[in-house]
């Protein structure tokens, strides 16, 4: 067995690869001040980013789930990776070579399972793709694609392959490349014939399925024979690294246009992307052999970050399992901030079809946002019912009222309320409008978890309590010496620099609030906050592996990332701001002391032992001495 990782491998691998690097090939960053930057946090669902960076530090932290850690931590969440296997995948983007401390250099058959299973995908998706481009036999293949106008150039762009018609021909490459039978199995590329595993792809075209990191995780397979029995498309099963309810066919090609743009454009097949991307349309994705779902919206809200002004246009076939999809993506619009539009193109034809027949302007002027989502989901509605009889009215609205109901904007949903009344001919506008306000307020009653979906969360450096991260009462940041605390150690944590050597001699009971005294305690272990004054980037890391579990490491993390709250009139974090918070924290365990002495003092009273007396007594006048100099000197009185 490979041993472990050489921490000072480790190490490289955290400084060489940039934590916003990283994360930005899965979410979309934007400036969060002080250095920082936020997102829509990729492990839970969010309105609005409470994930944060801090590429200095190496670190992110949600405020919302507590989730956080470094470059590391976020590969392996993200991934579900171990923690070897997530510092192999870094060590392979950063070029680095791992040593392991028993063993040597660890062999390929030693790696972890999905590292393997990947790797597997990336070699199969190259070998698919030499086939199509030098073998005869995948001839069939080639003039598909020129019959779709794609050319060789479109195929290697998408990298597009072709699975030979034989039994093996694949499992017998990946086996010379030393992978075992039951990583061919596992990895879904081969299933098990009488004899043996047996290629799953055999004399189809072959198009790679990478996640949001670009990695290829899977296959969607066209077929090309008639003899072939199988359905017209045949895609990768689940596995432990493709579900494909959680993956969109071209994400890796399309997520910095859709960032850029704040725009996506979801179409149904393969090749309507690869139609869509060589028209000049970048922002085209389609899903895997599965309807439109909350996963994929998950993957797209946190490229578009929600904003008011992104756009969301579906392409569907104009033919009736092309409006169910429809509908079926309507179902789910709440669910984005951004608009949502239905694009179908003249006679029923998709983005491969119409760029075929009338090119690649025309594909581009398709995906232009004309028809609201919503809007053709209710005139797909008022369309099955008489609209001449009061009664086919009135049903119309039993099914159309709900539909507006759901529109999250409430002037939106006014307006569409009265768009509703014309589209089924009913002359009392304000009956239908208040018809929809009333279902829109039943539903929220029905939800009974608080106010409407727009509300706006607090920020959760003061207004709202953070989880407690160690035993203890919940922290409530309005009061004042919590406040204090929390940024004092912000300060020892973010900027060591400005408290240190002061910090170090700071007790742990100075710190009143448990979770704020579980980390003080993590600071001290790990050598103190002059260690981070000579390395800050090992600092931290030290600091989070001296936590004593995951409840005070996700507040060292979230201290670590979250911003310095500067006090009204004060402009930079500098050390007379650090030597504030040193100054009143300090001043705060005084007067407790001198509070506690005092009470004991008037416990003993004139009976106690007259030595015992005289050394408190002693005491609160060397304590009342260091209170005065602190309030009259400060920072230079610690």
């Amino acid at each position: 067995m490979a041993g472990r990782i050489n921490d000072e491998d480790v190490k490289a691998v955290r400084d060489a690869v940039p934590i916003d690097a990283v994360v930005s090939e899965y979410l979309q960053l934007r400036n969060a001040g002080g250095g920082n930057l936020k997102g829509l946090c990729p492990f839970h669902d969010e309105k609005s980013p409470s994930f944060q960076v801090s590429p200095s530090k190496g670190l992110f932290h949600c405020f919302g789930c507590q989730e956080g850690g470094d470059t590391i931590t976020f590969v392996m969440k993200i991934d579900h990776l171990t923690f070897s296997e997530a510092v192999e995948r870094l060590a392979g983007q950063a070029g680095i070579t791992l040593r392991y401390e028993e063993g040597g250099y660890n062999p390929s058959h030693q790696r972890g399972e999905r590292i393997r299973l990947v790797e597997a995908h990336k070699i199969a998706a190259e070998w698919y793709a030499e086939q199509l481009a030098t073998s005869p036999e995948a001839e069939t293949g080639r003039v598909f694609l020129a019959e779709r106008g794609f050319d060789q150039a479109a195929a290697q762009h998408f990298s597009v392959g072709y699975s030979p018609q034989g039994w093996d021909h694949l499992t017998r490459y990946l086996r010379g490349k030393g992978f075992s039978d039951k990583e061919l199995i596992l990895s879904g590329l081969a299933q098990e014939g009488r004899r043996g595993p047996i290629d799953r792809f055999r004399g189809r075209l072959m198009w790679p399925i990478r996640d949001i990191g670009g990695d290829v995780v899977g296959f969607g397979a066209r077929k090309l024979y008639e003899a072939d029995n199988g359905p017209k498309y045949l895609n990768t099963p689940d596995t432990a690294i493709y579900r494909k309810s959680q993956v969109l066919y071209g994400i890796d090609l399309a997520k910095k246009d859709i960032a850029k743009a704040s725009r996506a454009v979801v179409v149904e097949g393969y090749t309507d992307v690869m139609a869509c991307h060589l028209a000049g349309v970048t922002t085209a994705i389609a899903t895997c052999g599965t309807a439109f779902g909350g996963d994929h919206i998950k993957i797209l809200r946190r490229l578009l970050m929600d904003n008011g002004s992104a756009r969301v246009i579906f392409t569907f076939d104009g033919d009736s399992a092309g409006q169910k999809a429809a509908l079926r993506a309507f179902e789910d619009d709440q669910k984005f901030a951004a608009e949502t539009y239905i694009a179908i193109a003249p006679d029923g034809m998709d983005p491969c079809e119409l760029r075929l027949a009338k090119g690649d302007d025309a594909v581009a002027d398709l995906v232009e946002p004309r028809t609201p989502l919503f809007e053709f989901a209710l005139r797909q509605i008022v369309a099955r019912y008489d609209l001449d009889t009061p009664a086919g009215r009135a049903a119309a609205l039993d099914e159309a009222a709900p539909v507006v109901a759901r529109i999250k904007n409430s002037g939106a949903q006014h307006e569409v309320a009265v768009q509703l009344a014309g589209m089924l001919g009913i002359l009392d506008t304000q009956f239908v409008v208040k018809r929809v306000a009333q279902l829109a307020r039943w539903a929220r009653d029905r939800g009974g978890k608080g106010p409407a979906p727009d509300r706006r969360r607090p920020s959760p450096a003061y207004d709202a309590a953070p989880r407690a991260t160690a035993s203890g009462p919940a922290l409530n940041l309005r009061n004042p010496v919590y406040a204090t605390e929390r940024e004092l150690l912000k300060l020892a944590l973010q900027r060591p620099e400005l408290v240190s050597p002061a910090f170090d001699a700071y007790g742990v009971d100075e710190f009143t609030a448990p979770p704020y005294a579980a980390v003080r305690q993590a600071v001290l272990d790990a050598g103190g906050a002059e260690l981070g004054v000579r390395d800050p980037q090992d600092y931290l890391v030290r600091v989070r592996e001296a936590a004593p579990d995951d409840t005070v490491r996700a507040m060292v993390t979230e201290l670590a990332v979250e911003a310095i709250m500067l006090h009204r009139g004060v402009k930079e974090v500098d050390e007379v701001y650090a030597g504030a918070q040193l100054v009143t924290v300090r001043r705060r365990a005084v007067e407790r002391r001198i509070r506690d002495i005092t009470g004991r003092l008037t416990r003993l009273g004139s009976h106690g032992d007259p030595a015992e007396l005289a050394a408190v007594q002693n005491e609160l006048w060397v304590l009342q001495q260091y209170d005065q100099a602190l309030r009259e000197h400060g920072a230079a009185a610690l």
